[in-house]
């Protein structure tokens, strides 16, 4: 992967350049939390160069919001983690721009728009290799030294779930992680998965578990409080329960050990609970016992803002701000693992449709058509059968929002999801796109039915050829 960082830096520098032509600039990013961290990174480091800066985030890039912002005639503007699937598009709108994405491009991509930075324009997989942040990153050391952000880079990478794969972060990913290391930003170390050991009480961490779901004990708080009495595991000298930071080494076995067997025991195979190991990301400059010490809690917190629509809150608090916006972001989060956990007790409730080639729920208005992806993609660990791909309808302002979800063994198979939701998405009247192994779209409301035998059929044809 060296030749391709070599090539993306150099692609990079092209971009800076451009960038340093300007003095003022708009920022346009997603929503999530990769999204969120590469508007962080980019506007951290126009700062640093003097170069003034406004940031706007949406949910997904069309047409309209394209020519809306072409009609305010911006000096440049910059697409982080988004622009790539919409080149022709740009062109068309007469906008300057630069764009650090990591989704497949569509469109003849070397001939259309010359200062755009893609993996996948170098030979690397934007699904595991580097995400938004990180290609951002790379621009952003470009326009001055600015690896002090390696931090955010990688929580983007975490958000994006860029490690899932491989139980922990390779290639272009694993090159800024080391950086960050070098710098003594980051650290790495084996621990367990579940969601905040840095701030929780530890039957929490077990009551809002989610990947795996831990039978019996997700969404049921006595029910965790009594496993953590029966392995005998002891309060703090408050008497409150002590977090997973505050444990001994040895106590953390217990736990794990205890929640294997009873995983194992529930019926649960034994390779969804191999996940509750793998390799954790700290910041080092954040303060232990809070999200930010924790790529992936710290990553959680920024979905949370962008999917409640605030994502300028998880914005402000990647670039400082510990007081306000981190309060905010904070009751923001408590709501959005409520929010999935509700998800996956809706989904389990109504159950799930099985097609020849793919498995379906429709949540209409019981989940907020922001976090369907995540419920989805959740349920694959719970309820969907991990042998075909699942597809999540939620009702949007204006249409249908579809989520769809596979697992690497799907991919390996030949499955993706990318051009299969973009293809079908259009041919009923909608846009979509993505990753092979996630992806997503929007559709007229009147289209689900055809949507989704269309979709069953493309998505056979692409594992039948392998």
């Amino acid at each position: 992967m060296s030749d391709c960082l070599e090539q993306m830096r150099t692609r990079a520098r092209k971009c800076a350049d451009t960038i340093h032509e300007n003095s003022e600039v708009k920022v346009v990013s997603h929503i999530d939390a990769d999204g969120i961290t590469s508007a962080a990174i980019i506007c951290k480091a126009l700062e640093r160069a003097g170069i003034e800066s406004s940031v706007g985030f949406v949910k997904q890039l069309d047409e309209n919001t394209i020519f809306k912002l072409a009609d305010q005639n911006p000096e440049l503007v910059i697409f982080t983690d988004l622009g790539s699937g919409m080149l022709e598009t740009i062109i068309r709108s007469g906008l300057n721009v630069v764009i650090s994405d990591h989704h497949r491009p569509r469109g003849d991509t070397e001939n259309l728009i010359k200062h755009h930075l893609n993996p996948h324009l170098f030979g690397a997989n934007g699904s595991t290799d580097i995400s938004g942040s990180g290609t951002t990153y790379l621009l952003a050391n470009e326009l001055g030294d600015n690896h002090d952000l390696a931090g955010l880079a990688i929580v983007g990478a975490i958000g994006d779930m860029q490690n899932r794969r491989n139980g922990h972060l390779i290639s272009l990913n694993r090159e800024i992680l080391e950086e960050g290391v070098s710098k003594g930003i980051l650290s790495f170390e084996k621990d367990v998965m579940l969601f905040g050991k840095q701030t929780r009480p530890i039957f929490k961490l077990l009551q809002f578990a989610s990947d795996p779901y831990l039978p019996g004990l997700t969404g049921d708080e006595d029910a965790c409080i009594e496993f953590l009495h029966r392995i005998g595991l002891r309060f703090g000298d408050d008497d409150r329960w002590r977090r997973w930071i505050d444990l001994e080494q040895k106590e953390k076995q217990t736990i794990v050990s205890a929640l294997l067997q009873h995983g194992l025991s529930s019926g649960q195979e034994s390779c969804k609970l191999e996940r509750l190991i793998g390799e954790v990301y700290i910041l080092l400059n954040e303060r232990e016992g809070t999200e930010m010490r924790d790529a992936t809690e710290y990553s959680t917190l920024l979905n949370a803002t962008g999917r409640y629509d605030n994502a300028e809150i998880g914005m402000a608090v990647c670039m400082g701000d510990r007081e306000e916006a981190y309060e905010k972001a904070s009751r923001l989060l408590t709501e959005h693992r409520s929010n999935l956990v509700d998800g996956l007790k809706f989904v389990k409730t109504n159950g799930i449709t099985k097609l020849s080639n793919l498995q379906y729920f429709d949540a209409g208005s019981n989940i907020k058509e922001t976090i369907i992806g995540i419920v989805a993609g959740m349920s694959t660990s719970v309820i969907a059968d991990r042998n075909y791909p699942i597809v999540a309808f939620a009702d949007a302002e204006g249409g249908v929002k579809v989520s769809a979800r596979g697992t690497q063994d799907l991919v390996r198979k030949g499955l993706n999801l990318s051009e299969a939701l973009a293809f079908v998405s259009a041919e009923v009247g909608g846009a979509g796109g993505g990753h092979d192994i996630a992806a997503g779209a929007t559709i007229p409301q009147n289209s689900k039915d055809e949507f989704i035998r269309r979709l069953d059929s493309i998505i056979g044809a692409q594992i039948s050829k392998q």
